[in-house]
């Protein structure tokens, strides 16, 4: 019986299989997108399309919405490397499984990633659509992305979260609103393991802890680019106010009806984040 590999064995065996199908150049950005926003990987050109399925040691993701799908190619002078769709915790996958596909990115030559999210509100003041730059995030999944022996080839023990959100690149994110008349708010994330919404009883908890928006990912993601070196940029689309901050039933259709509402100017946000960042 053979031994199981180590971590970056893992990483470098899907990489390896993403760089034979792809075509043209290595990615320099890794986009992940949340529920709705999939379809931005789509106008991604000289594309190459790789379904999870196809790549050995990844995730599959069975979430509505999320169609599973590696996409890499060119948009607003950047060659990215995109996510349609990812696998959460709630499926009854580890932190570890759900944050590998964030790896592979980096390892395909991904020095920033973009991680986008439909998230709930948890700030009274904001309404359904309202497109939030991630500040900070405060981790309840109950699991981590860096449980267990530590691999030194791939990353430190204890890395330093201090600025898991790269500054530079979040105010490069406000200024790029402002240009381009986005309104845009800034905030602080917590995931939370789900599948189910939050209590009232739990939002009020949430809220006192200081964050103003709660959903199912991200920081797993987060977690694995920062212990790689990775600069990261967080950006939640608030489909809903959580429980207990309006009259409505939750639901996903409601999270999917707002994330495709305000497509247009989330992918015009994001098209104007990677015009800078193509210009640097």
């Amino acid at each position: 019986m053979s031994e199981p590999l180590e971590l970056h064995q893992r990483i470098e065996r899907a990489a390896a299989a993403v760089r034979e199908r792809m075509q043209g150049a290595a990615p320099t950005l890794g986009l992940i997108l949340g529920s709705g926003l999939g379809g931005y990987a789509d106008g991604l050109a000289n594309a190459s399309a790789i379904d999870y399925a196809d790549i050995p040691e990844f995730p599959r993701s069975h979430v509505v919405g999320h169609r599973g799908r590696l996409v890499i190619g060119d948009r607003a002078g950047v060659r990215c490397v995109a996510m349609q769709g990812r696998v959460h915790m709630y499926e009854g996958h580890s932190a570890q499984t759900v944050s590998f596909p964030a790896r592979v990115m980096i390892a395909l030559g991904a020095k920033i990633l973009i991680i986008t999210n439909a998230a709930g509100g948890l700030n009274a003041s904001w309404e359904p659509g309202t497109l939030m730059i991630i500040r900070d995030h405060i981790d309840l999944l109950r699991d981590h992305a860096l449980r267990g022996p530590n691999d030194d080839r791939v990353g430190p023990r204890f890395p330093d979260m201090t600025a898991a959100y790269d500054p530079p690149l979040r105010e490069l994110a406000r200024a790029t609103a402002a240009k381009l008349g986005v309104a845009v708010q800034e905030g602080v994330y917590v995931a939370m393991p789900g599948p189910c919404y939050e209590t009232p009883a739990e939002v009020r908890m949430l809220q006192g802890l200081g964050a103003d928006a709660t959903g199912m990912s991200t920081v797993p993601e987060v977690v694995v680019a920062r212990h790689m070196g990775a600069r990261v940029l967080g950006i939640s689309c608030i489909t809903n106010k959580a429980a207990g901050l309006s009259a409505g039933h939750l639901s996903h259709a409601e999270v999917t009806e707002t994330a495709n509402r305000v497509r247009g100017s989330f992918e015009g946000l994001l098209d104007g984040i990677l015009g800078q960042l193509g210009h640097a």
